[in-house]
């Protein structure tokens, strides 16, 4: 190939925006995959599962159907068909949004293995691919416990468990953790009866953890809270054995015990590029590793694993690699649960509020309170407000709402620039709509005396 500015490892959201930081730049890039194009996000994360989750949501809705008025009911799962309208969205996808992406900003994608030889030369597939500065965007991959018994078993991790094609009777879902919900919750409503065992919503606000807890219960998952320590193969299928000395059957087991960096044959320490423990590539605020001339960014250099996150930290490194230092900005960074009610969040928890010196004050909004909510016949549900109390100033929303990651939007707006609860409480914000809580929550630092629609 002639001589390019940039080469970048992987082609999921990270890479795609360190090839499209580096062609607004001027500069020429090259982006190397040794799997499908599109990344974690497209072929294995976000749009299979939310694709998937959409599909068990309707049909969960037409059982548990609040409204008896309207008769509504749900047959069984063509599960084979499922994942094919899946697959289609898949390709589709990595058409419009990476190949026909890559194309009109004019960075080429190069197929083969990338492997680092020393600290400044990159080879694909045995063949020398140099340039001034790389990045690694490869991603995340499923991290699998040393647990005694599960290399016995076949057990299922969420990337193969969204390529069945038939569903099992039971499933034990290994981990409570973003992963393990959306997984038992998506299997749960397609029929499939679901254990969870592991921390329940380890990193979501108590209140909000609640509200789920009791939700799965309605959905008939049951949720032991105690670490899984052992795993054997039983004539039903599988057993996990807890710390307490429960156990938990099921005829498959799902392993969602958190992401591991994919850094597999990188090359990384010939190319004097530091990882940690977990393999995750060490990066100062700028996504610079170890060696000047190689950055990192999404998943693989540690940061928040959202595909936005991936996204905002690919145009960082590549701007750093091509000269002109940033960094990335993460106050009010939302994070979304797309369970059923979705579980989302901003900014602080109080926990976190507490622990960097605010003085902080909460108030809790429960769905009975929420007028959307009682429309929809489903109170279910909580808002958590975290603010400075001397200042006022928003520090954290939190809540387990249908529609929760649409509320997250307008609370990353007021963490990011510095609104206050007045400030939130005086806002317009539409009737009937579960955005309206936001507005509800604040007014509840001024009140604890209910108040009429909109009043």
């Amino acid at each position: 190939m002639d001589a390019v500015d940039l080469v970048v490892i992987g082609t999921g959201g990270a890479a795609m925006a360190a090839g499209i930081e580096a062609r607004s730049r001027g500069k020429s890039a090259v982006l190397v995959e040794h799997g499908p194009l599109g990344g974690t996000c497209l072929n294995i994360g976000c749009v299979p599962s939310k694709n998937l989750l959409a599909a068990a949501g309707r049909r969960h809705r037409a059982q548990a159907n609040p409204f008896p008025a309207v008769p509504t009911g749900a047959g069984d799962v063509d599960m084979a068909a499922l994942t094919e309208q899946k697959q289609e969205l898949i390709d589709r996808l990595r058409q419009l949004k990476y190949a026909d992406v890559a194309e009109a900003h004019g960075f080429p994608v190069r197929y083969g293995h990338a492997r680092f030889v020393d600290e400044q030369t990159l080879e694909v597939d045995g063949q020398p691919l140099v340039a001034p500065a790389y990045v690694v965007a490869t991603g995340a991959a499923p991290h699998i416990p040393d647990l005694p018994g599960l290399a016995g078993v076949d057990y299922l991790t969420s990337t193969t468990a969204m390529e069945l094609t038939r569903l099992p009777e039971s499933l034990v879902v290994l981990g409570g953790g973003y992963v393990g919900l959306e997984q038992a919750q998506l299997f749960a409503h397609l029929g499939v009866q679901v254990t969870v065992v592991g921390r329940f919503a380890p990193h979501t606000e108590p209140e909000i953890a609640a509200v789920l807890r009791e939700v799965f219960a309605d959905d008939g998952i049951t949720v032991v809270e105690e670490r899984g320590v052992a795993v054997a193969g039983s004539a039903d299928g599988v057993v996990v054995t807890t710390s307490g000395g429960r156990e938990a059957t099921g005829q498959r087991l799902l392993v969602a015990t958190g992401r591991y960096a994919d850094t597999g044959d990188l090359g990384l320490e010939a190319a004097g590029v530091k990882t940690d423990e977990r393999g995750f590539v060490v990066v100062d605020a700028h996504q610079r590793t170890t060696n000047p001339r190689i950055f990192a960014a999404g998943d693989v250099s540690r940061a928040p694993q959202y595909v936005y996150v991936a996204a905002q930290t690919g145009h960082a490194a590549a701007a750093g690699a091509l000269g002109a230092p940033t960094t990335v900005d993460y106050r009010g960074l939302p994070g979304v649960t797309f369970t059923t009610p979705q579980l989302g969040g901003a900014g602080l928890t109080e926990e976190q509020a507490l622990a960097r010196g605010h003085a902080c004050d909460c108030r809790v909004l429960g769905a009975q309170d929420i007028p959307r909510a009682l429309a929809n016949r489903d109170t279910r549900g909580a808002l958590k407000l975290v603010i400075d109390a001397d200042t006022g100033q928003v520090l954290g929303v939190h809540a387990a709402l249908d529609g929760a990651g649409d509320v997250m939007l307008a609370a990353t707006y007021a963490i990011k620039f510095g609104l206050t609860v007045d400030d939130l409480a005086d806002t317009w914000a539409p009737y009937l709509t579960m955005s309206e809580a936001l507005r509800i929550a604040a007014g509840l630092f001024r009140t604890d005396k209910p108040t009429s629609c909109c009043a």
